[in-house]
């Protein structure tokens, strides 16, 4: 059963703009599929992970482009670099747009051989697991904090109580797992992490044993929606500290972490410079910390954690499937004060926070003010150019509906992201 993307307009912009498309994404997230849904009739296929098509383009690829000529679909381009030198020249000579739709899922190796090989050439897509709009079949546009965007989407948008956004939560997003809803969590989770070590981690690094990072991506799971702490990290997985430096640089290039970056301006002086460690597919990181049931994930004292970040997630896909880089930080001062969210667009920043609560009042949004410096930089020793608006902020929850808290911030439910 093929589920509808919210990426598909993104990828045929692109594909009438650059003359090769680059999909890239982690495993499973439905990459391949969506390129063979979208083809029109008469574009080949080729798969990489096939031996005799790979050794083929390795060792002779003027041959495999003879036998795979455009237009094509070539998935799991990471294994064979060398006919990338090939698909310049053809793309050259041809001048058509489209012609080379590619797959990636070791996102490091393939984004740095496509960017030195078909540099202006490519147009990239990042692909994640599904959406909750996906999910719900309802259409998905970039998040914003807009009070009528918001009141327009609660005309199409799903409602859903808390205990079923956390069986959302708990599922993930890998379209495999609604395609067939029978599917036992438990082996799908611990054969994707297998396939994952086996596969792409031996292919990254040098490790003489994957169960060194198999711990260390517990290690990880369990900070989800926390800031990073490499020492801390290196303490739990037995490692040195640059080790797991290099190991979370690892997981953020094969799109299961996002470090999120946190707001720097020079009107607020006191900003901790800390990125937060987000997991991408809540699915994956409840499996990797043994989580049996949404029940009691719930009830769990990390159930705050994973619902920052499956609503990180939502909002991160958002822009993502709509094609644009995703504008967002979070806020941490060394007075203690934070803000879960921040989307910059347009020169105004826009606050959110995420709560696991049914009725969040203004203390919830008691933070939002550490933003007034940015307002006026000038009072601060700051040049007028820094100056910044603060929009409207958004507290998500699972409130009942959409509910404002005071003139400027709204209570936003979760289903309604």
């Amino acid at each position: 059963m093929y589920i509808k993307r919210a990426i598909e307009d993104t990828i045929r912009q692109i594909s009438r703009t650059f003359p090769v498309l680059l999909v890239t994404g982690p495993r499973q997230v439905g990459k391949t599929t969506l390129l063979k849904h979208l083809a029109e009739p008469g574009r080949r296929y080729v798969t990489l992970d096939d031996p005799a098509a790979r050794f083929l383009a390795r060792t002779d690829p003027s041959l495999f482009m003879q036998r795979y000529h455009p237009p094509v679909i070539i998935d799991e381009i990471q294994h064979a670099p060398e006919i990338l030198p090939y698909i310049k020249m053809n793309v050259d000579r041809s001048g058509n747009k489209g012609d080379f739709w590619l797959t990636g899922s070791q996102i490091f190796h393939t984004m740095k051989n496509v960017s030195e090989s078909l540099a202006g050439r490519v147009g990239i897509v990042n692909l994640l697991g599904l959406s909750n709009s996906e999910i719900d079949g309802i259409p998905s546009e970039p998040f914003t904090a807009s009070p009528q965007r918001l009141l327009d989407r609660t005309k199409t948008a799903k409602r859903a109580s808390s205990a079923q956004i956390y069986e959302r939560i708990f599922r993930g997003g890998l379209p495999a797992l609604y395609a067939d809803t029978t599917i036992n969590l438990e082996t799908f989770y611990s054969s994707y992490i297998d396939s994952y070590l086996k596969r792409d981690i031996r292919d990254l690094i040098q490790i003489a044993d994957e169960m060194s990072f198999y711990k260390f991506m517990l290690a990880v799971a369990a900070r989800t929606a926390r800031p990073v702490n490499y020492d801390e990290l290196a303490r739990d997985a037995e490692i040195t500290a640059p080790t797991a430096k290099r190991w979370l640089s690892i997981l953020v290039s094969s799109q299961l972490v996002v470090l999120l970056q946190p707001y720097h301006n020079n009107a607020l002086k006191r900003i901790v410079k800390m990125p937060l460690l987000h997991f991408l597919d809540t699915g994956l990181c409840a499996h990797l910390l043994r989580w049996g049931s949404p029940e009691t994930l719930e009830r769990s004292a990390v159930a705050d954690q994973f619902f920052e970040s499956w609503v990180f997630s939502e909002i991160y896909k958002s822009y993502l499937n709509a094609g644009r880089r995703p504008p967002v930080f979070y806020y941490r001062d060394k007075d203690q004060k934070e803000i879960d969210l921040l989307l910059l667009q347009d020169g105004t920043l826009y606050p959110i926070e995420i709560k696991k609560s049914a009725s969040p009042g203004k203390a919830a949004i008691k933070h939002f003010k550490a933003l007034e410096p940015a307002t006026k930089p000038e009072r601060h020793g700051e040049p007028e150019q820094y100056r910044l608006a603060i929009g409207t902020g958004a507290v998500i929850c699972f409130a009942r509906d959409l509910l404002p808290i005071d003139e400027n911030n709204w209570a936003v439910p979760a289903w309604l992201i």
